[in-house]
């Protein structure tokens, strides 16, 4: 089955075009990353696939159903690029990670021990169950960042779709994330991730799609660096952009489930 299928795809803001007559497809069992530069429209086309971003035209079908029509969310998690520790959300990991069954528990029923074993199996497979009952603000940013996937994988999703999960992380962190992704891949999951640069995540990529200025410019293989991109020490894929590094709020939106914020 075709996980997301998005057919000539078009965003506007303000009457300015975003995206621009595009579509791609990510099956079942893939692994696809969405590349580009800043500025380039690849966050707004996750977030539009997500329902987040309304379309200006073209359709977009998830596991063969039109996106307005959709209700199984339960099925989709949702990591975005950054657990704002200023929140203001006194929240412990386990509390955050908990969140993630709300789409599949419901939000008028308690927690039961199905919940209770999804959110410990998901903070050992990101390594913080031993930060359980710590406050989230008390986490460094690469923790933060896997206690968003945790909290994505503890509602047990079909497809994880990642905003920039490496994004501001240390070395350490974004091999712990390229071990917890490939994990899931092997258990059959779907993954949509979008990167400025891979790094250790490359080996895993099995599709890539290259946006540039609002349209899709490339997809295929992981493209090979070139020029002074392709020395040592060096991950780009894609021209340089001053690193985007915004805080995303955890607050629920009115198309998605609050497990998926």
């Amino acid at each position: 089955m075709t996980a997301v299928s998005v057919r000539h795809g078009v965003v506007a803001y303000g009457g300015r075009s975003v995206l621009r007559d595009v579509s791609m497809q990510v099956e079942s069992g893939q692994v696809v990353a969405i590349l580009g530069a800043n500025g380039s429209g690849k966050s707004t086309l996750v977030r539009t696939i997500l329902g987040l971003v309304p379309l200006a035209g073209g359709e977009i079908d998830l596991f063969g159903t039109p996106q307005r029509r959709f209700r199984h969310w339960a099925r989709i998690g949702y990591v975005p690029q950054r657990l704002g520790a200023g929140s203001g959300v006194p929240a412990t990991v386990g509390e955050v990670v908990a969140s993630g069954r709300l789409a599949r528990r419901g939000i008028f029923r308690f927690p039961g021990a199905e919940d209770r074993a999804a959110v410990r199996a998901a903070l050992e497979d990101v390594g913080l169950l031993d930060r359980v009952n710590d406050p989230v603000t008390t986490l460094s940013g690469g923790q933060q960042q896997r206690t968003l996937i945790a909290r994505a994988l503890a509602g047990r999703p079909d497809l994880l779709v990642l905003d920039e999960p490496t994004a501001g992380v240390d070395a350490a962190s974004q091999e712990a994330f390229a071990g917890v992704l490939t994990r899931f891949a092997q258990r059959g999951g779907t993954i949509l991730l979008v990167a400025h640069e891979l790094g250790p995540l490359e080996p895993l990529i099995g599709k890539a799609v290259v946006v540039h200025d609002g349209r899709i410019a490339y997809e295929g293989k992981v493209p090979e660096p070139a020029g002074h991109h392709a020395g040592p020490g060096h991950d780009h894929l894609h021209p340089h952009a001053e690193p985007e590094r915004p805080v995303i709020c955890v607050a629920p939106t009115d198309r998605m489930p609050a497990s998926q914020q």
